[in-house]
């Protein structure tokens, strides 16, 4: 399987803003990638919180719910528990085209940043960055102690994407999925995944 074709991995973690983890699943659905899902407990949390998803607990369950829900081909996506070390994800030998970590808590963050993998997220995140991969994160909070801007520049310096939940309003958004398609675009960008989201800057002008 060639890279462009080779799966794409999301993790969601418990921060605010699932909305662009689901939408962004979504896209890459849509745009016939394959998907490697991890959920932590947190967001799970989360979602029921933020949408009018309820999420089984289970794995598999889990898998069969989404892919209902997103219209999924058979096989399209792939749920992974947290501690499931079998998963590709888990080893260099057969890492995905990329790592996305949508949306990314500081503690996630955190753990990613200082190499701890004391779950699949954390773990695939790591084999990112051994295996000179793209690993995204898309991190939202607000303020940012000096502890999360260190650990963000650390992973900077290492090859990791720092895309914080920042959306722009030059283009007079007039809905709130408006403003999550902001940030899915940027993020679809940097995985030169092909969309039609949102025009481009300069774009008829």
């Amino acid at each position: 399987m060639s890279e462009s074709r080779s799966p794409i991995a999301v993790a969601w973690t418990g921060a605010s803003g699932i909305q662009y983890g689901l939408r962004l699943v979504q896209c890459l659905l849509d745009a016939e990638r394959d998907v490697y899902l991890m959920v932590s407990q947190a967001a799970q949390v989360v979602v029921n919180m933020e949408t009018d998803l309820q999420l089984p607990g289970r794995p598999d369950e889990m898998q069969a719910y989404l892919a209902k829900h997103y219209g999924a081909r058979a096989g399209q996506l792939r749920v992974f528990g947290r501690q499931q070390w079998t998963a590709p994800v888990a080893s260099g030998s057969n890492p995905p085209q990329a790592v996305v970590i949508c949306p990314c808590t500081t503690g996630t963050l955190a753990s990613v940043a200082n190499g701890i993998c004391d779950d699949l997220i954390d773990r695939a995140a790591d084999v990112a960055l051994k295996e000179q991969r793209r690993l995204i994160l898309v991190v939202r909070e607000t303020p940012l102690s000096t502890i999360h801007l260190e650990n963000m520049l650390r992973l900077a310096q290492a090859g990791a994407v720092i895309m914080p939940a920042n959306p722009g309003f030059y283009f007079r958004p007039q809905a709130v999925d408006d403003i999550v398609d902001f940030m899915v675009a940027r993020v679809l960008d940097h995985l030169d995944v092909t969309h039609s989201l949102m025009a481009r800057w300069g774009d008829g002008h």
